[in-house]
């Protein structure tokens, strides 16, 4: 007869193994997901990776994003913000938290390039870099303007026909840079800081054609932006048509609508030179004629004045009072002169009548004495002294432990290093080290007396 089972064996899982079937279990059939909601409790540690949880109005999920996936995103996540993730569902073994590994993330409602766009504008604007007050303003005159643009494009072709057709004698130096793509930003931030390097340089225009807002994806970087508004050139944004706008036009000095506009507001045509030095001649001579005339009636007036009637009599007067004062002073400079040589040849006979040699003599013997004073009375006190420290050291010596181990004594400690003064402080079989004057035994108590 056949024995059936009522109760079969139960399966019995650890923690770790039930943990490992769940995220299994998961990760195979949550393989590639979306999934939408706010973030919150965002965590960015030095490791690089995202942590933050995805909430509704009735659940929540943890999620993360690994630095290999988040370092290309083009917006900064942050709380409160509505976002579409794209990953895999997952169990984080360690503490069997249900969660999403997302290998991607998007602002929910509006593109990541816009939202990027609007979320560092907000910040830059914060800070003030857009304030009218720190914008500088641009040279009337300008010699030599530094264009940071693509060599091929054709925002400089149209800088180039508008400077060309304009003003001739203004200077071009090209910083030849890329304008799209992932390192476009960074060559165009470094053409803008080469420009601010040189003193030859009057005005900086940042070019390039117009595009889609990925075209122009590079004039919205942070570091570019922060880069303009640490020149000290004045800078010109000339980017896409009339239509775009980027943080580089906000951030510039002045931004024109298109590359052309920008040539023709550093530029000044040769008519408009002509009438501007015709316009400048015209106020210089007649302000010139002005003054000529306020002069000649300011001289007429004063040449009428009844003061110039005497004029003759008072020069002659004032010219004999000057020879008068020139007399006196030359007396007065003789008189101070043979006064000074005399002075002079009594000091040199009384300079002669020194024998300087005899005192330097003198003085010689003085010091030498002094010397021979001086190492005596230092070889006298060396030797007090040395006699005192002979002294000294014997008394010590006399004090020292060793000494008194040199005369046949002991100091016996136990082995705890405590010194053993009495018999009471050791027992019989116990070892103690006893200290002699060249070294140390190590003994063992085979009796005690008193």
């Amino acid at each position: 007869m056949q024995n059936l089972n009522l109760f079969p064996e139960r399966r019995i899982y650890t923690v770790s193994e039930l943990a490992l079937e769940a995220k299994t279990l998961l990760e195979r059939h949550f393989l590639d997901v979306w999934v939408g909601g706010e973030v919150s409790n965002f965590r960015h540690p030095h490791s690089g990776h995202f942590y933050f949880t995805l909430k509704d109005h009735d659940s929540q999920v943890k999620v993360v994003c690994f630095r290999i996936h988040n370092r290309n995103l083009k917006f900064r996540v942050e709380d409160g913000i509505s976002v579409l993730v794209r990953g895999r569902v997952s169990l984080y073994e360690a503490r069997g938290d249900f969660q999403l590994v997302v290998d991607y993330i998007e602002p929910a409602g509006i593109g990541t390039l816009q939202y990027a766009f609007e979320q560092l504008k907000r910040k830059l604007s914060a800070e003030g870099l857009f304030d009218p007050d720190r914008k500088k303003s641009l040279p009337t005159f300008p010699r030599k303007i530094g264009v940071v643009t693509s060599p091929m494009g054709a925002a400089i072709q149209d800088i180039l026909r508008v400077l060309k057709r304009r003003s001739q004698h203004i200077h071009v130096l090209i910083y030849p840079v890329r304008v799209q793509g992932d390192v476009a930003a960074q060559e165009i931030g470094q053409g803008v800081r080469y420009l601010n390097s040189r003193d030859d340089v009057d005005v900086i225009v940042v070019a390039r054609g117009g595009g889609s807002l990925e075209d122009l994806a590079a004039f919205n970087d942070e570091g570019l932006a922060r880069a303009i508004a640490e020149s000290r050139i004045p800078v010109i944004s000339a980017v896409g048509h009339e239509i775009d706008f980027t943080i580089c036009d906000f951030v510039a000095d002045l931004r024109a609508p298109t590359p052309s506009a920008a040539a023709e507001i550093v530029s000044t045509t040769q008519e408009e030179l002509c009438r501007c030095v015709e316009r400048l001649r015209d106020r210089a001579r007649q302000s010139l004629l002005l003054l000529i005339e306020r002069k000649r009636n300011s001289l007429e007036r004063l040449a009428a004045h009844k003061a110039f009637a005497s004029a003759e009599g008072r020069l002659t007067f004032i010219s004999q009072r000057l020879d008068e004062v020139t007399f006196r002073m030359e007396a007065a400079w003789r008189t101070r002169l043979v006064e000074k040589t005399n002075r002079y040849e009594k000091v040199d006979e009384r300079l002669r009548r020194i024998d300087l040699s005899r005192i330097l003599h003198h003085s010689i013997e003085r010091l030498q004495s002094e010397a021979q004073s001086l190492r005596r009375a230092g070889s006298e006190l060396l030797a007090a002294r040395r006699q005192k420290f002979e002294m000294l050291a014997g008394e010590l010596h006399a004090y020292s432990p060793l000494a008194v181990l040199q005369r046949g004594y002991a100091i016996v400690r136990k082995e705890n290093r405590q010194i053993v003064k009495s018999v009471r402080d050791v027992r019989v079989g116990e070892d103690v080290r006893v200290h002699v004057y060249q070294g140390e035994l190590t003994c063992r108590i085979y009796g005690l007396k008193s």
